[in-house]
């Protein structure tokens, strides 16, 4: 789960952190209220979306004067913003964040994660501050540090050292420094963040460290027990199919293709998207329906590929194990009846329940084609939606 900025900020102070005075704005009429909290004469008005790019695209800006940022603001408040990460549609900028200005003197990158191959906590620094950490990586490789640290109680002293040495800080910001670091440990270990990144963290004028931007990512299979985090999702910047998906408990992300996929299992899954892009067309979707998925379970996932306009025929690829055959088959029945199917339907059943399932398929006088394997299911609807 993703969380804005000025939500990533306020942990981030809940814990010691450096960060600047802010104030959240949902509407422009609230600004003269809400900037008296500042004590600043310039301010900086910033875009509040799930996804990076926004100075860019226009979503950050200086401001000199109150008049000023009533007019930015008005500006910015609704409007559509297009980044490298939005895609073409772009988000709709629908609150907004107002922090004091900073003197920058020289900008950092600063992250932790997850590292799920060597199962410990990776802390990446660089002096690159400012810029996409992936073009840095792509184009000056040497100046990324990575100190992967074991999994412990408290970070130590010793780590902390590695993971600033190329900031070359003197004493006075270096404590600053450890503060943050160790604050951005407890973080992800207490909140059961996945991703925490400081982009860019800054030295000011004054030579004080503060976390200029900042974003937040969650472990969404232990946000059961963050409430405080689930508080914070903004329902706003997720995909309404994906919402939907979730009330199912089904693994759902949409994508820019033509063709859906229905599958058990994120491997099998994966591997089906592969071999549609094989054979010239792209998925339309990533859909795990899970290994005990039920019959109203199955109809929920079928719904939700049919829900998107740019689906011209569905793939569904079952391996059952857990998953049973036949209560696919009827799931997929009982909702292609009810949305009256007008796409091309290719199906690959295998495992439990297998000649059951094909029988249910079969008595459904649903125009459904079968697929003896994965390549045979990838070249049918490739062939079928031309």
């Amino acid at each position: 789960m993703n969380i804005h900025e000025h939500q990533a900020k306020e942990i981030l102070r809940e814990f010691g952190a450096p960060v600047s005075n802010g104030v959240v704005i949902l509407s422009t009429n609230e600004i003269d209220q809400k900037i008296s909290k500042l004590k600043s004469k310039e301010f900086v008005l910033k875009a509040q979306i799930h996804a990076g790019g926004r100075g860019k695209a226009g979503g950050v800006k200086l401001i000199k004067s109150l008049e000023e940022l009533k007019q930015e603001a008005n500006k910015m408040m609704g409007k559509v913003l297009v980044t490298h990460q939005t895609g073409k549609q772009g988000r709709k900028v629908q609150r907004l964040y107002v922090e004091e200005a900073s003197d920058i003197l020289k900008e950092f990158y600063l992250s932790c994660l997850v590292d799920r191959e060597s199962s410990k906590i990776a802390f990446i620094s660089s002096t690159e501050g400012g810029m996409d950490i992936e073009k840095v990586a792509k184009e000056s490789p040497t100046k990324i540090i990575t100190t992967k640290i074991d999994l412990k109680v408290e970070i130590e002293d010793a780590d902390i050292e590695k993971i600033i040495a190329t900031f070359n800080f003197n004493k006075k910001q270096k404590v600053d420094a450890y503060n943050l670091i160790k604050a951005l440990y407890k973080i992800l270990i207490q909140k059961d963040a996945s991703l925490i990144e400081i982009n860019p963290l800054i030295i000011t004028k004054n030579e004080k460290v503060l976390c200029l931007d900042a974003k937040m990512n969650f472990d969404d299979n232990a946000i059961f027990r963050r409430p405080e985090i689930l508080k914070l999702r903004d329902l706003n910047e997720e995909e309404p199919a994906e919402i939907e998906a979730s009330k199912f408990d089904l693994a759902y992300i949409k994508l820019d293709g033509s063709i859906g996929c229905m599958v058990n299992g994120a491997g099998l899954a994966m591997a089906t998207m592969d071999i549609i892009k094989l054979y010239g067309e792209e998925p339309a979707n990533f859909l795990d329906v899970g290994g005990g998925a039920s019959k109203e379970k199955v109809e929920a996932a079928f719904k939700l590929i049919l829900s998107d306009k740019n689906v011209k025929g569905i793939l569904i690829n079952i391996f059952g194990g857990i998953m049973r055959c036949d209560i696919l088959a009827q799931g997929v029945v009982d909702a292609a009846k009810e949305i009256n199917l007008s796409v091309p339907l290719v199906v690959r059943l295998a495992g439990t329940n297998y000649e059951e399932g094909k029988k249910i398929l079969d008595k459904s006088n649903l125009k459904i084609l079968s697929a003896s394997d994965l390549n045979d299911a990838a070249k049918k609807i490739v062939s079928a939606i031309k």
